[in-house]
């Protein structure tokens, strides 16, 4: 395997223990063991392990033990046990309560290698860019449901790349050969925003000339992406549980359901409890999307990959100019010292700058033009640029003021365009429009 992994072995077995941690050496593993399942447990608090390997029968904890531990402090962790093949019936429960297989007693050192292959290591995939631990986790978890047809809520910060995860976990899903339709439901006019979903018939509205299929029919077969899913309104939320919990949708004007086969995916960059909490998200809507929640962790969690993604987009974008560019060490040093609030969004943007600004095929320091450079990655010292403290007179307090006044600044920018402004901000009008009227009850002095 091109792939080093760290493997726990649980075996009360020394003799047995100590081969299996010398198959996984020998194919470039490292391997710590353990004689029990306490001693698992301790050994799991000190290091990060990206599988565990454990026998099914011990004393005084039991593999089963073991597992439900394990899922309790680390969720996600793929663990595999070990069994004689009169415990089968074991293996099984162990399997519905989360082991993600069983071997039997004996077994080849190819077959052990083949499983940890399968489950330790998420497949990799075009665009795709995961070399941090977290990320690599996270991409662990997709790869595992997506052999399921369970309904995903992704959450995470704006720009932290759910809709990649999104796609991924369709392209390794058996729907892979099927559409996969994704629809911002924030960047939709509430107006139009049924219509697009479900479809409609001819006449069913001033406009509607000929009959139109929605969304979730045209990802009939396939999977269907709910962006933003927290945009959504109340009033439609209600026709998408029903859709959800019949499989069937029927278009608007039209009389007949049509049959369903989909995967329902949806992403939120809110706070989705928060949310039905104050009763802008229907709590019904909100456990049938939440079947297996997905949480992706900002670029600042997960800093081994900011110099990959710097590299992918640099050879992406200096690619489409016919120039292969790089970094030199004082660019990357910045780079990895930036705290990214925008995310990964953020980062793209800023070498899309680089390239054009780069005067020769070496990009420097000096043509990454980051709005709040930082100190350090672990201890980010928020700053301001000179221009942008000139244009307002002061420095802003926090991020959100930070970008307020980056909204209003583009705002001015562009005389009040608001079309011309979410160009520009990489948001929706929506969006804008909320925190618009934030900002006039804050009291911030904003024209209707």
């Amino acid at each position: 395997m091109n792939e080093r992994l760290n493997v726990l072995v649980v075996e009360d077995d020394d003799a047995l223990r100590d081969a299996l941690l010398l198959t996984l050496e020998a194919a470039g593993h490292s391997a710590k063991g353990a004689p029990g399942g306490r001693e698992a447990l301790q050994a799991m608090e000190r290091e990060r392990f990206n599988m565990v390997i454990s026998d099914l029968r011990m004393a005084p904890m039991d593999g089963l033990q073991l597992l439900g531990e394990i899922h309790g402090r680390h969720p996600g962790l793929p663990v595999m046990l070990m069994t004689a093949f009169g415990e089968v019936e074991k293996a099984v429960a162990a399997m519905r309560g989360g082991a993600c297989d069983f071997m039997l007693k004996p077994f080849e050192p190819k077959a052990l290698l083949d499983q940890i292959a399968r489950y330790a290591t998420p497949p990799s995939a075009e665009g795709v860019i995961a070399e941090d631990a977290r990320s690599r986790d996270v991409l662990l978890l997709a790869s595992r449901v997506a052999r399921t047809d369970a309904t995903v809520l992704l959450t995470g910060e704006s720009g932290t790349g759910k809709e990649v995860f999104a796609r991924y976990i369709h392209d390794q899903s058996a729907r892979a050969r099927g559409a996969f339709v994704a629809i911002n439901c924030a960047a939709i006019p509430d107006s139009l925003l049924e219509a697009t979903l479900f479809g409609h018939e001819r006449g069913a509205f001033t406009g509607a000339q000929m009959s139109q299929a929605g969304k979730f029919e045209q990802a009939n077969g396939g999977t269907l992406l709910l962006d933003e899913i927290s945009e959504m309104p109340l009033g439609l939320q209600a026709k998408l549980l029903r859709v959800l919990q019949e499989r069937e949708v029927e278009r608007v004007g039209g009389k007949r359901p049509v049959a369903l086969d989909i995967r329902v995916l949806a992403t939120s960059n809110r706070d989705m409890a928060a949310e039905v909490k104050a009763g802008r998200f229907r709590e019904d809507l909100f456990y049938r999307l939440n079947v297996f929640p997905l949480a992706i962790p900002a670029l600042r969690e997960r800093p081994g990959d900011i110099l990959p993604l710097a590299r992918h987009f640099l050879s992406m974008h200096g690619s489409r100019d016919g120039r292969a560019l790089r970094f030199d060490a004082q660019a990357e040093a910045k780079l990895a010292a930036y705290d990214w609030p925008g995310n990964v969004r953020e980062l793209e943007n800023a070498i899309q700058r680089a390239v054009i600004m780069a005067p020769a095929n070496v990009v420097g320091q000096d043509q990454l033009s980051l709005a709040m450079p930082t100190g350090t990655a672990a201890n980010p010292v928020p700053q301001v640029e000179p221009a942008a403290i000139a244009s307002s007179g002061a420095s802003p307090a926090n991020i959100r003021d930070l970008e307020r006044q980056h909204i209003l600044e583009t705002l001015a920018k562009v005389g009040g365009s608001r079309k011309k402004a979410v160009e520009l901000l990489g948001i929706s009008e929506r969006t804008l429009r909320y925190k618009l009227a934030q900002y006039r009850q804050n009291g911030d002095g904003i024209p209707e």
